[in-house]
């Protein structure tokens, strides 16, 4: 008897084709963009947004290039196709699916890409901002004025929505950029936070994407300035990272096509992948002063 129970096995699942998705962030003019010279450019799709694509001048790229929140949500469901699970006034749906199909073509022209890079989703939050702007849950009901609480709430579902559409497209490599902003909190301690609008995208994208990557400047023990990418959530200058795979060094060389590389190498021996010994705490301070030093007479 056969089951009708959709159950993917084993393996099957570890046969299925499956794309790494990720976010780099990084500070103004650290390089983000010059990644791209990392990747195999034949099959790269650059969704250019910021237009500020000097740093790859001469660089045999294909681009496409999103000037409204309506174009990046067209972009995104053509890349990713239609979700089933929403209704036929849903952006993302089948219905908006074949609408934009009737737009831009055949989406097997997209066949040829393995890799979309994303340059950047701090413009894409200012598109999706303006948009949701002139939304009428950006107004207020009573008095018809703009409302910014309102505004924010939909920008942050609008940008969540976006941003998990793309994740799902299995079959690609989808990476993010974003600017990095450096911040002091109440204790004048720094902290690092990315630079969209609105606080819901922030908090929720390391959550949504397998990697989360700071791309920065890390000095040398001889003090020369170097760049490299920070991969691990616990890392001592407190950046934001994280490695789906376990796969990944703290610090690895900032070089993007190397990194998928290696996130799609060997898999890590059992006895790596997670460890279950008690962390080594420090001596609470209390304690090292009252404990006596050899110099002290007894």
């Amino acid at each position: 008897m056969t089951s009708a129970l959709p159950i993917i096995t084993a393996d099957q699942r570890m046969s299925e084709p499956r794309g790494i998705t990720g976010v780099i962030f990084g500070p103004s003019g650290i390089g983000k963009t010059s990644l791209l010279w990392t990747l195999l450019h034949s099959t790269t799709l650059f969704f250019d947004l910021e237009a500020g694509d000097l740093a790859i001048e001469g660089l045999a790229i294909d681009a496409i290039r999103p000037r409204t929140w309506t174009e990046c949500r067209d972009f995104a469901v053509f890349i990713g196709g239609p979700n089933p699970a929403l209704r036929a006034d849903q952006p993302y749906s089948q219905a908006h699916f074949e609408a934009v199909c009737v737009k831009y073509g055949d989406p097997e022209l997209l066949t040829k890409y393995d890799t979309v890079f994303i340059d950047s989703i701090t413009v894409a939050g200012r598109l999706c901002f303006g948009w949701c702007k002139g939304q009428p849950e950006a107004l207020s009901e009573k008095t018809g004025k703009p409302d910014v609480r309102g505004a924010y709430g939909l920008h942050g579902r609008e940008m969540i929505a976006w941003l998990t559409h793309l994740q799902h497209t299995r079959g690609k490599n989808v990476w993010f950029v974003g600017i990095l902003d450096q911040k002091l909190d109440d204790f004048n301690r720094k902290v690092f936070s990315p630079q969209i609008d609105g606080s819901k995208t922030g908090l929720e994208l390391p959550g949504i994407v397998d990697q989360v990557i700071t791309m920065t400047d890390i000095s040398g023990e001889d003090g020369t300035p170097q760049r490299g990418f920070v991969c691990h959530t616990l890392n001592p200058w407190g950046f934001p990272a994280k490695d789906r795979s376990g796969r990944l060094a703290m610090v690895e060389p900032p070089h993007l096509g190397q990194l998928m590389e290696k996130i799609r190498g060997a898999l890590v021996p059992a006895d790596r992948r997670l460890t279950f010994g008690a962390p080594q705490l420090p001596t609470p301070p209390a304690a090292q002063a009252s404990t006596p030093s050899n110099d002290t007479p007894t």
